[in-house]
């Protein structure tokens, strides 16, 4: 499963992820992705567009990078686009209610700056 970053600023990270979030597609990136999330840059953007299936253990990586940016004073959002399956199984299992999630690229940094 890909993964990539874009520092935006001196404070705001774009982590952007690709393809299936299942237990292999997260077992393959946990270590960089968790590195990139627990970075010095206290807030931090999950870009979903492209994830084309999310499991538990995919929820699970999020959950940790937020509760891992909260200690440290920061905050990370979540960007899903126009990408209805994230989206679906972010509301189905409430993890939307501590994750905020957006559909627009420049809400989201926003968000995660405020």
């Amino acid at each position: 499963m890909p993964i990539d970053y874009q520092d935006v600023n001196e404070d705001l990270r774009r982590v952007s992820l690709t393809g299936r979030l299942d237990t292999p597609g997260t077992e393959e990136i946990a270590t960089k992705f968790t590195a990139l999330v627990a970075s010095a840059k206290r807030r931090v953007v999950i870009d979903m567009t492209a994830v084309t299936f999310l499991s538990s253990m995919g929820l699970r990586s999020l959950i940790t990078g937020a509760k891992a940016q909260l200690q440290r004073g920061g905050r990370l959002v979540v960007l899903v686009g126009d990408n209805s399956v994230v989206a679906k199984t972010l509301e189905a299992t409430g993890i939307d209610a501590l994750l905020p999630m957006f559909t627009d690229a420049g809400e989201a940094d926003k968000a995660a700056l405020a």
